[in-house]
């Protein structure tokens, strides 16, 4: 299986589980936000896109969390076949709160250069040094607004992974209309990450 084919199930799965419109609270529950996919954390999102389509996924099957070889306590965020052929890590980029307000923790998740910020850079040098036996990648899924597109984020992530890690072609396909107003439009994006050879290190 190709690394476009999961970027699309995984951009139709958040779409479904969108459509269903799902509420997310708070982590201390004392605030409830707009229906959507939009405001979920990142691992209940994603957990609610494979729970639209496990059973019919085109691609197998897949979940979430598999152990890092030697590190148990470090988890990668997707699998994908049983045995795996794929292991991949996410982030999200939501560059806005539910209230519309701009939130720019969102650019710290993608483009931080400190390992202890878990940021999809960081993550691309954690996924080529480990020891997995099946194809590694990122997928960064986020949304568009009309005054802050998701293009120069993923232009600046590109550009900064490329010193660290060899990285595949973009992959990359889009979901929406969705129902919450400011997180009414997204994209999912996926690169194959590989160790850089030693002579261009």
């Amino acid at each position: 299986m190709e690394l476009a084919s999961i970027v699309a199930e995984l951009a139709r799965g958040l779409h479904a589980a969108d459509e269903l419109r799902p509420v997310a609270t708070s982590q201390r529950g004392t605030r409830v936000y707009q229906p959507g996919i939009g405001p979920h954390a990142e691992n209940a999102a994603i957990a609610l896109a494979l729970a639209t389509f496990t059973a019919q996924a085109a691609i197998g099957p897949w979940g979430q969390f598999v152990p890092y070889p030697g590190f148990p306590r470090q988890k990668c965020d997707l699998w994908v076949g049983q045995p795996n052929e794929w292991v991949i890590e996410i982030k999200m980029a939501r560059l806005r709160g539910d209230n519309g307000k701009p939130d720019d923790t969102a650019i710290k998740d993608i483009l931080s250069p400190y390992e202890s910020d878990r940021s999809a850079l960081a993550d691309c040098t954690k996924l080529a040094n480990a020891q997995f036996t099946c194809r590694k990648a990122v997928i960064i899924y986020g949304f568009d607004y009309s005054d802050r597109l998701l293009d120069p984020m993923i232009d600046a992530f590109e550009l900064l992974a490329a010193r660290r890690v060899q990285l595949s072609q973009r992959e990359v396909d889009a979901f929406g209309p969705l129902v919450h107003p400011v997180h009414s439009a997204g994209r999912v994006f996926g690169w194959e990450v590989t160790a850089r050879a030693a002579w261009s290190q």
